[in-house]
């Protein structure tokens, strides 16, 4: 239990936005944000980020519009923080989506279909995820590939899709591991890590999508990093590495033959 006493932080407010706070926290942040119009401000771009986020994954343009979502207070915020593109288009997707935009699309360029954006968003969680644990020296993964049937079914059991880890040596890549991610519209993924000889590091994620989505291989460039996302039976796939086009090339073509995806 925590402590409701604790100085509220930031981690307590993202916490808080994705229900992960027991009862006598909730009620300290609820207390904090009652007193912090502006924090309250804030949490309630960040809830509309989440329903944004779901709904893109999980196709429901049909729901309701959360009552969260307030077109011109997202697209405000976003304009002055400058947030990521892609998270701005994914709210003012799904606010057109239930109807609310009619007015304002008149004067805008028409925003991504539901599949792009699917895609655009798994870009940016990959290349996320392999930043945070590709130079992790300790702790890169959960799970070692010493007993690579057991890591498979472990992530296969979470994700409720079958994982079986793609054999990347004929490349010179090794598996050391895999672990599980919590994304950001609530969902888990799978990060599987792969090694070579020098110890440079390749990343392969993997969640699930809806069921009926489907996307074409799509490149990204990020720093060093360079990845490639695509959707095959609503399993999305996107590989991160810092190696040159043509070598990404392959390794994303090996991984689409093993999992049965054109090439």
């Amino acid at each position: 239990m925590t402590d409701p006493e604790r100085p509220i932080g930031e981690d307590d407010l993202h916490a808080y936005v994705d229900h992960q706070l027991d009862d006598d926290r909730r009620g300290a942040v609820e207390r904090y944000l009652e007193a912090r119009p502006h924090d309250a401000r804030r949490v309630a771009a960040f809830q509309a980020q989440r329903e944004a986020l779901r709904a893109a994954f999980a196709a429901r343009e049909t729901d309701p519009l959360p009552p969260t979502l307030d077109l011109s207070r997202i697209v405000a915020a976003r304009l002055r923080r400058r947030r990521p593109p892609w998270l701005l288009a994914a709210s003012v997707a799904l606010a057109l989506a239930g109807g609310s935009g009619a007015g304002w699309v008149l004067h805008t360029p028409r925003p991504p279909d539901r599949t792009t954006l699917a895609v655009d968003l798994l870009k940016q969680e990959a290349l996320t995820s392999h930043r945070v644990y590709a130079d992790d020296s300790r702790h890169p993964v959960e799970m070692s590939a010493a007993d690579q049937p057991r890591l498979g079914q472990w992530l296969s059991d979470r994700l409720r899709r079958e994982v079986v880890p793609a054999n990347l040596s004929a490349l010179g890549f090794d598996l050391i591991g895999g672990r599980l991610l919590a994304t950001e519209h609530g969902g888990a993924a799978a990060l599987l890590m792969y090694q070579d000889a020098r110890g440079d590091r390749l990343s392969l994620l993997l969640r699930p999508m809806a069921r009926d989505l489907r996307a074409p291989r799509s490149d990204v460039s990020q720093g060093p990093l360079k990845g490639s996302a695509w959707i095959d039976n609503g399993l999305g796939y996107a590989v991160v590495a810092a190696l040159p086009n043509s070598e990404l090339d392959r390794v994303a073509d090996t991984v689409r033959s093993e999992s049965g995806g054109a090439g």
